[in-house]
């Protein structure tokens, strides 16, 4: 049983929709925009409008920012528009974004998280008609919908939910309440095996569902022994792995390998502006740990041993991802290889 292999949209209204067309072409399952320097719901608008087949997801858009009754419109009038294919991908980003980028307030993140789910899929019932608009919870109240700002029912199922967890709680809380887990691009088999999976294993059995009753997506760093592209791609991966290890959040990550030491000292590197020195403390066990690495010709196998019998979908993490890049033939017959 192959993957489903997805690919993410460049940035931009008009960048994004110059793009899709041609990577569904390419033979990729799904297509993501991401908060970054955009809009993810405005980028996927002519998206859902120009592409047919592949699913289409926000990779992720980070719930905080906006109220659940923002997020259902935007996700809603998405599913319309593209027949049925839209996926909510939910984070949560971390306090000094939530508070310092957005101007919103931070506060129990976990369980804030698991209602603004519930909080979803409430008013989208209220959109189809199932149900009235009664949501009253301990941070979110949904109970006024008349029908001038009523979008309507529509011929296609509510959006699924994919939530990005790192830690264990947001990990069960994807057992618990939503359709999927968007995986950190810094993970590892073992961190997967032995932290996120049981975790949503826990919220499955509290919720009666199964492994099957959700999709598992995780991103890939490649650093393959490529002339063209191993240089550029070790510094972003490396750079990647110690930007995010410098926040106490990952911290557990490292943990589970025994390399507790290793994100103080970045913290403190980042702390003291010493950004150029956080490379160089992530080692070439970590990132074999962490990334694709070895040879092109054994990329295809080596992903296969690491993800088989743990994700459904996974899609290249970094610019530098494909060796391949000059080859679109071969980027083809690679998409084709893993999907089997």
């Amino acid at each position: 049983m192959g993957f489903s292999i997805d690919a993410v949209l460049p940035p931009g209204i008009d960048a994004a929709a110059d793009a899709a067309p041609h990577m569904e072409a390419m033979g990729y399952a799904g297509l993501y925009t991401t908060e970054t320097q955009s809009d993810p719901f405005l980028d996927l608008a002519p998206v859902a409008r120009t592409t047919s087949r592949a699913m289409l997801g926000t990779n992720l858009a980070i719930a905080f920012a906006r109220s659940p009754f923002v997020t259902a419109t935007a996700a809603w009038q998405l599913q319309r528009a593209s027949k049925g294919r839209f996926v909510l991908g939910l984070g949560t980003q971390v306090k000094g974004h939530i508070e310092r980028r957005f101007g919103m307030t931070w506060e129990a993140p976990g369980p804030k998280m698991r209602e603004y789910v519930q909080a979803l899929r409430a008013i989208w019932a209220a959109f189809q008609g199932t149900q009235p608009l009664s949501f009253e919870g301990r941070f979110y109240t949904h109970t006024v919908l008349t029908p001038f700002f009523d979008p309507g029912p529509h011929e296609y199922p509510a959006p699924q939910v994919w939530i990005a967890a790192v830690n264990e709680y947001n990990a069960e809380t994807v057992g618990l309440v939503a359709d999927g887990i968007l995986v950190h691009p810094v993970h590892s088999r073992r961190y997967l095996d032995e932290v996120i999976m049981p975790a949503v294993d826990r919220g499955l059995a509290r919720s009666g569902r199964s492994r099957a009753d959700i999709a598992v997506c995780c991103p890939v760093f490649l650093v393959l022994d490529d002339a063209q592209t191993q240089e550029a791609a070790d510094s972003f991966v490396r750079s990647q792995i110690a930007f995010y290890g410098s926040t106490r959040t990952y911290s557990r990550i490292f943990e589970t390998h025994g390399w507790d030491d290793t994100p103080p000292r970045l913290h403190e590197l980042m702390r003291s502006g010493s950004i150029g020195e956080m490379p160089g403390e992530i080692t070439d066990e970590m990132l074999a740990e962490f990334a694709i690495t070895g040879h092109p010709d054994d990329m295809v196998e080596t992903i296969r041993r690491r993800y088989d019998g743990i994700a459904d979908r996974l899609y290249f993490y970094n610019p530098f991802a494909s060796p391949f890049a000059g080859d679109e033939g071969r980027l083809r017959e690679v998409v084709a290889e893993l999907s089997r």
